[in-house]
């Protein structure tokens, strides 16, 4: 019976809630509460982990390196404090005493409830084998465990993980990623058995066996190897295999010793009716914990239902209450798509339809009984998963769908005859969950962006979280977008780097790091790019990564440049090339400049023209006098101004306190030693930096990517400005005393720039996108993450200030080498 419950007069205490667990489930009840009936209770709130509540379907990417735990967090600790709840983190709740309505922690704190929700979600099985023990021994359910994994990969060595299912191949795709030599052992004769048939199983073997695994099917692990640590596993055919880790995934079960240990009702899972309430009214249960109906569930989707009828309930609504879920389950793991629901097992009554495209990797089986779907399988190909989830769950008759069932939504054609690509998503009722990993359903988000004016991708993951986890419904969120917008929406989501890989430039950069690539065929077979060479676009792109995420190791490629970074000079519309030597803060002297007329004459240059950064411009060299030229400049002390290069341009000056009679500091001397620290580093896009000595600005700093203005009592930093084609002005990053703070914000941003940003983003762009708080909170805000960034561009510009020109000298091998490359434009 659901009791109704009303808001408590002003001044009178509020119910309490005690919530049993911090993850998914508890909270997610809790978000839901505060939707239906915010202020209601005083609520607190238990975690037996020191953190805040995040993301658990994401440890696989958190494993592999493709998300950090603050992209997984769910809610952080503002959340609690906003919303008025206690957190007691990392303080595990060890008894419950219903008689005085009280829980006890591990501290010894004892917290009185008049509601108490138990959310404990549930415990990893260990197979009890000898050995099961054994340091180095883990299960996978937890960032402590994802730790321990990451600590073990990375002295490398063999993993060996026990279970081939959901967890266990994210596990050891996670470990493969992180440079293990890993092995999965699964007893049944096919991987995943629960949610894909033999055919669908043997194609996924084989896609992660490509990807450098080894999978063995049929396998009964005997015993794990060891004294003080694991050293490798036994199988009872007698197979020994070597090990220095191993991943127990092999199931988990209900966590419930808190409620048997207070005497409630518990089958394979704590008992609770349709509503969540246990065998005593005071005290509900949601999640991996329970049983109900018969049925425990170990998805999201699931608790995420039962968190729903729980806030209600809590809230004094009446409803129907929980009657189930039909499940559907996805293979989170980068490039395998893997899709199952219902029940696919077949057998008398039912009829199945196949489709299979062996060349693209593709297998379809939908299995109908009476007309209607009863069981799906995906692989390759998913995007119908979620049509075919709502036919299912509705138990619709899809017999007149019979002969394009199979190939799914999309290919419906429209009234004109073309094939609408809206219409999967637009044909889905509101009740059909878009995001699986955040629950969120189609009307949910409908109704933000109706309500909202939402009008981009970045908008609904703020409002909604539909998308913000692991993204493989932004297709969809984007296909609401567009059916709502109509023609004023415009796609903004992940964009691969180019048609050559599905990976986004932030997936790339990150991958390089974690999985130790340094080469560009190295990072094409492991990222399983799609073509053997790639193409103008990734393959400059691929190079800058490498380079900045491994100097000193990684060697420049430079047929993967642009030309004129291949050549040292900038290309001209006649076919010959312009020469600008480096000027240091756009000073110079009699014999740089007795030099450069020399040169102009000896060589013939046509034009010379002082350039908007300070420096001077020999336009017109031909392309074999191009290392004559820069030779004759060598020789005068001059060296590559780099007027061609993604890199540092110039740092432009005014004569500031040395000259000028309104200057406040030395901006000459300033400007010069920044660019003597900056100049040869390879950045995303062209960098300029500018100086002004007093507030007049005359240096034009604040169109600069990084600008110093000098004031009385210091300078000024500015960041993200342009004068291009879109002019951008600077935003104020930080004001300083010294030039030597000056120099470690200057080489902290630019590594930040270096290291964050997307090839051929400027930095005014990347500062929109990312926003100056990301910027301030790592180069300003974080004294310790500054310095490590300014001693790892220091470290890097130990090998990038060679000059090009001088490496290039005639008579020398790469002088050689620059006439072969100079010939491939």
């Amino acid at each position: 019976m659901t009791t109704n419950h009303s808001s408590p007069p002003d001044g009178a205490p509020k119910p309490r809630l005690v919530v049993i667990g911090n993850g998914m489930a508890g909270i997610r009840a809790v978000e839901e509460l505060l939707d239906r009936a915010p202020g209601l209770y005083d609520i607190s709130v238990f975690g037996a982990e020191p953190r805040v509540n995040y993301n658990r379907i994401m440890l696989s990417p958190l494993l592999s390196g493709e998300k950090t735990f603050d992209q997984i967090v769910i809610n952080d600790r503002d959340w609690y404090s906003d919303n008025g709840i206690t957190l007691y983190a990392g303080d595990a709740v060890e008894m419950i005493d219903r008689q005085r309505q009280v829980v006890i922690t591990k501290s010894g704190l004892e917290c009185p409830y008049d509601r108490l929700l138990i959310a404990t979600g549930s415990m990893p099985i260990v197979i009890p084998i000898p050995g099961a023990r054994l340091p180095g021994v883990v299960t996978f359910r937890d960032v402590d465990d994802v730790d321990t994994m990451l600590a073990a990969s990375a002295k490398g060595g063999h993993a060996v993980v026990i279970g081939g299912g959901l967890l266990g191949l994210e596990a050891a795709v996670g470990l493969k990623a992180r440079g293990m030599d890993v092995t999965v052992l699964h007893l049944a004769g096919h991987l995943m058995e629960r949610q894909l048939d033999a055919s669908a199983g043997h194609l996924l073997a084989k896609e992660l066996e490509r990807r450098g695994l080894t999978v063995l099917t049929g396998a009964d692990t005997a015993a794990i190897l060891g004294d003080s640590h694991v050293t490798g596993v036994a199988l009872k055919d007698g197979t020994e295999l070597p090990a220095d880790l191993v991943v127990m995934a092999v199931g988990i079960r209900p966590d419930t010793r808190l409620a048997t240990s207070a005497g409630l009702e518990v089958g394979r899972g704590i008992l609770v009716d349709d509503h969540m309430v246990t065998s005593d009214p005071a005290i509900m249960a949601v999640g991996e914990c329970v049983q109900h109906r018969g049925s425990c569930y170990g998805l999201v989707q699931p608790l995420f239902e039962m968190a729903k009828v729980l806030a209600d309930h809590l809230a004094g609504r009446k409803g129907v209450g929980y009657a189930g879920s039909v499940t559907s389950t996805k293979l989170k793991v980068t490039g395998v798509d893997v899709f199952s629901a219902g029940d696919f097992s077949g057998g008398p009554g039912t009829e199945d339809i196949v489709f299979r495209d062996a060349g693209r990797g593709i297998y379809k089986r939908i299995v109908l009984e009476e007309g209607r779907i009863k069981g799906a399988v995906l692989y390759g190909d998913t995007g119908d998963g979620g049509w075919y989830f709502q036919l299912l769950k509705a138990g619709e008759d899809v017999s007149p769908l019979r002969d394009t069932l199979i190939f799914g939504q999309g290919f419906a054609p429209t009234e004109g005859g073309a094939a609408n690509p809206t219409a999967a998503v637009a044909a889905l009722p509101d009740t059909a969950e878009i995001c699986g990993c955040n629950g969120v359903c189609k009307g949910t988000i409908v109704k933000a962006i109706n309500e909202k004016g939402l009008t981009t991708l970045d908008a609904v993951k703020a409002c909604t979280k539909a998308s913000a986890s692991c993204g493989s419904c932004t297709g969809l969120v984007e296909g609401l977008l567009a059916h709502t917008l109509g023609g004023d929406y415009q796609a903004a989501g992940v964009k691969p780097m180019c048609k050559c890989t599905d990976h986004d430039h932030d997936s790339v950069r990150r991958l390089i790091r974690v999985q130790g690539l340094k080469s560009i065929p190295d990072v094409m077979q492991a990222l399983e790019w799609k073509t053997s060479d790639g193409c103008h676009s990734c393959r400059p792109a691929l190079n800058y990564y490498l380079l900045a995420s491994w100097p000193g190791d990684y060697i420049d490629h430079a047929a993967s440049r642009f030309v004129n970074e291949r050549v040292h000079a900038n290309i001209q519309k006649d076919g010959t090339y312009s020469v600008v030597p480096r000027m240091w803060g756009g000073l110079t002297n009699a014999s740089e400049l007795r030099a450069i007329a020399d040169v102009v004459e000896k060589f013939d240059i046509p034009t010379v023209k002082v350039t908007g950064g300070q420096r001077i411009d020999l336009l017109g060299v031909k392309k074999d006098d191009l290392p004559a030229v820069w030779a004759d400049l060598n020789a005068a002390g001059m060296v590559s101004g780099h007027a061609y290069g993604k890199s540092l341009r110039t740092v432009k000056t005014c004569v500031g306190s040395d000259w000028c009679r309104f200057g406040t500091q030395k901006s000459l001397e300033v400007g010069v030693n920044l660019e003597r620290m900056t100049w040869g580093s390879w950045t995303p896009h062209k960098f300029k930096m500018a100086v002004s000595g007093c507030p007049r600005n005359c240096a034009e700093a604040t169109i600069k990517d990084f600008g110093v203005i000098a004031t009385d009592g210091g300078f000024d930093l500015l960041v993200g400005g342009n004068g291009g084609i879109k002019l951008r002005g600077t935003d104020l990053l930080a004001k300083v005393t010294t030039e030597a703070e000056v120099q470690e914000y200057c080489a902290a941003f630019m590594q930040l720039y270096r290291e964050e940003a997307h090839y051929l983003e400027r930095t005014a762009p990347w500062i929109e996108r990312v926003g100056l708080d990301f910027v301030k909170a790592r180069v300003v805000d974080d004294s310790e993450n500054r310095r490590a960034l300014h001693e790892r561009f220091l470290a890097s510009q130990r090998h990038a200030q060679v000059d090009p020109w001088a490496e290039r000298a005639p008579g020398t091998a790469a002088a050689r080498d620059f006439r072969t490359l100079a010939t491939v434009e």
